[in-house]
């Protein structure tokens, strides 16, 4: 990643390792900001988040403590080593394959437009892979901790070994860009023709209230969008005016063969539905675990104080209360989609992923559900993350989680009609409302009152 960047160690191949190192689902930049935690009494490693040794109950401890007790055998694969093994037993779909050309990665010699790099993921598990590549780089959900990195050797023997990636990961994965914790962030860059990233003409951090117009440049993207114009599937031919970029050159692609083997790969899509399904659950993830840390920080806090206090009380104080009730609300718009990018026209992706992640539910009796695909106006049919039914949310601090059950069920009831919600139709609310009473566990007792919702 060359750069006329200032900033130390950018201007080097040392530099560039630590800028790249292990992307399983992105361009990673912005390196020199040190975490918010770490500038508060460096709170990652202390009590009570402890990241680096704290118990691990992430995906892939899981999976090695399986194959550690002889239960998995990972099968070794000549062509693609051990990912199809990793993807099948992580129970990632073939068809959420998303392809990358940038050279965004540590292992940045193997990849190219000609040959780029695949990531795969489901709601906990981002997997990246590379052709010739001496690892499999997996990056997972822990539900206390967050982004939890590990590479596996790409070397066939009797007991592969997950390793754990801390320090190097976290230079990039730990910034102002994932709200200062482990976390994933995806970037749309502008492209040479090796794959290097142009950074001078400027990066954009990509959610899901970006305009696609900002999206996928670096990626391939298979789909078609109409005249609705996005970075994808294309290059800047001269590095030194890329505001002459064509968007039109990458438009409604479908067929990347031309563009790269497709058959050295575990399918030929890249598919532009499973790219903006990411683009929403990477910050929302992030969302989650900085609203984890922050209600475990506040309630020590709590603890220390109450210590103090002469005349030890049981009530909260409004001050940890406001910390609560911040973090929840930050959340609560990330998952329901509030400042949502609109779409002029339909997409439709080409690979099965669509029909794949909406099959996964839970539905209701009337057979809606949150995974259900809009692709006319917006992403999804209900706007309210399927995040909600993930192991972090229902790991985070009670009164943090009782704060977002709070706040929903005011928006969704129509008791709140202010701006920030105002994209959420009556139909919408009472919709979402019903959908999760009788899909989501865990609700507080008055959810399960009927109530009426506003228009």
């Amino acid at each position: 990643m060359p750069t006329t960047d200032a900033r130390p160690g950018l201007g080097n191949a040392r530099g560039f390792r630590c800028v790249v190192i292990l992307s399983a689902t992105v361009l990673l930049v912005g390196l020199s900001s040190r975490s918010a935690w770490g500038q508060f009494g460096m709170e990652l490693d202390a009590p009570p988040i402890q990241y680096r040794t704290a118990p691990l109950h992430d995906p892939i401890s899981r999976l090695q403590q399986r194959i550690d007790q002889h239960q998995v055998q990972l099968e070794y694969d000549h062509k693609l080593g051990y990912l199809p093994s990793i993807l099948r037993e992580l129970q990632v779909s073939v068809s959420s394959q998303l392809l990358v050309f940038s050279k965004t990665s540590f292992q940045r010699e193997q990849i190219s437009p000609r040959t780029p790099r695949a990531i795969y993921f489901n709601d906990e598990v981002y997997v990246g892979w590379v052709q010739r590549g001496e690892v499999v780089e997996i990056s997972n959900v822990d539900p206390e901790l967050g982004a939890v990195f590990y590479t596996l050797k790409q070397q066939a023997t009797e007991k592969p070994t997950f390793t754990r990636q801390t320090d190097s990961c976290l230079l990039c994965h730990d910034s102002a860009m994932t709200h200062g914790v482990p976390g994933h962030l995806v970037r749309s860059v502008f492209s040479d023709s090796a794959g290097l990233p142009i950074l001078s003409a400027g990066t954009h951090l990509t959610t899901y209230q970006s305009p696609l117009k900002e999206r996928w440049g670096g990626w391939y993207v298979t789909g078609t969008h109409g005249r609705q114009l996005h970075m994808g599937n294309s290059v800047v031919k001269k590095t030194i005016h890329p505001e002459e970029f064509d968007f039109e050159a990458g438009a409604n692609v479908t067929d990347l063969s031309s563009r790269c083997d497709t058959q050295a790969y575990c399918a030929p899509d890249s598919d532009l539905v499973a790219l903006m399904v990411l683009e929403h659950q990477t910050p929302t993830h992030n969302l989650i675990t900085l609203a984890n840390y922050e209600g475990r920080v506040a309630l020590r806090d709590e603890a220390v104080l109450h210590s103090l206090d002469k005349e030890p009380s049981t009530e909260r104080s409004p001050s940890i209360q406001r910390r609560f009730e911040h973090s929840a609300e930050r959340l609560l718009k990330n998952l329901l989609f509030v400042d949502e990018a609109k779409l002029d026209e339909p997409l439709q992706g080409t690979s099965a992923f669509a029909k794949d992640f909406a099959a996964r539910g839970p539905r209701d009796a009337r057979g809606r559900s949150l995974r259900e695909f809009d692709l006319q106006h917006r992403l999804f049919k209900y706007p309210c993350s399927y995040l909600i039914y993930s192991a972090p949310f229902d790991s985070l601090p009670q009164p943090v989680k009782e704060v977002v059950f709070r706040r929903m069920w005011e928006v969704l009831t129509g008791q709140d009609q202010t701006k920030d919600y105002a994209h959420l139709s009556g139909e919408d609310r009472q919709a979402i409302l019903e959908i999760l009473r009788e899909t989501k566990l865990g609700l507080p007792a008055y959810w399960t009152a009927e109530a009426p919702t506003g228009s």
